[in-house]
């Protein structure tokens, strides 16, 4: 729910169809975060809220960056003779994949 900006003090409850307009108004406009909310009268957090329910593929504000060359760095091997600090990353895939990358 959000605050309803011609009925001081009344929440209004948005349809997903009406947050998918106000995610579109958004992308258009390429306003900041803050000052589409106000202008809106929503929540920064209802925004954020919508934003990651609805798809993605329906609001992209910011252009997707093709994968291409410059998308990826090798930066090669990393010395055997030179030992670093021990270091133990996770990355949780989804879908059940784990990436486990183990150091020292």
């Amino acid at each position: 729910m959000t605050k309803d900006g011609n009925r001081q003090g009344k929440w209004t409850r948005r349809s997903r169809e009406e947050w998918q307009a106000l995610l579109n108004r958004f992308d258009a406009r390429h306003d900041s975060v803050s000052a589409f909310c106000k202008r809106e009268s929503i929540s920064e957090a209802s925004y954020y809220r919508w934003r990651g329910l609805l798809p993605a593929a329906l609001h992209q504000h910011e252009p997707a960056t093709s994968p291409g060359p410059s998308a990826f760095l090798d930066l090669g091997q990393l010395p055997a003779s030179q030992p670093g600090p021990r270091f133990d990353l996770k990355l949780d895939l989804g879908g059940g994949l784990m990436l486990h990358l183990v150091r020292g």
